[in-house]
């Protein structure tokens, strides 16, 4: 179970606004953390606490291809990003970082900026410890989970090589 806080975001939030292209010369995950969300909101790289959850709309992490969006959205503490879709190479890129996504319409239009969270990310469950509401999220298949618990996929090849 993660715990945290929400910081709520419309549709359409692209790879630019969770990290301005003029940052993409950066790899070091906790500069890039610095800067997340910059251009849509100025404080949240300040304000963001680990264990924070990102909540937005539709089509989230459109835009680029860049593996820099979901790194600084990792690097920065956030727990897990829900949203109505995604992206679908925001997602790749999110799993093969190890940042976890959840796809819940339901939840996400029940759920308000500055609303505390519990997430069960084994399960699905996102309950909404603000107005007590909970909301069903379809689990990911174990793979996929193992990857994420992981840290992420070349974590998880490290650790099948090593295991033989």
């Amino acid at each position: 179970m993660k715990t945290g806080h929400v910081y709520k975001y419309g549709a359409n939030v692209d790879t630019d606004a969770i990290i301005p292209a003029r940052y993409l010369n950066v790899s070091d995950p906790g500069e890039l953390a610095r800067h997340c969300m910059e251009d849509i909101d100025i404080a949240f790289a300040r304000a963001v606490n680990p264990g924070d959850f990102i909540v937005a709309g539709s089509n989230f992490g459109c835009g680029s291809s860049r593996e820099h969006a979901p790194l600084c959205i990792k690097a920065s503490g956030v727990t897990c990003v829900i949203a109505k879709t995604f992206a679908r190479i925001f997602f790749r890129n999110a799993i093969n970082i190890g940042l976890p996504l959840m796809e819940c319409p339901q939840a996400v239009d029940g759920i308000n900026n500055g609303n505390q969270l519990e997430v069960d990310l084994e399960h699905g469950i996102i309950k909404n410890l603000t107005t007590g509401e909970t909301f069903q999220a379809k689990p990911y298949p174990d793979f996929m989970r193992n990857i994420i618990q992981s840290g992420g996929l070349i974590e998880y090849t490290r650790q099948k090589l090593a295991a033989g």
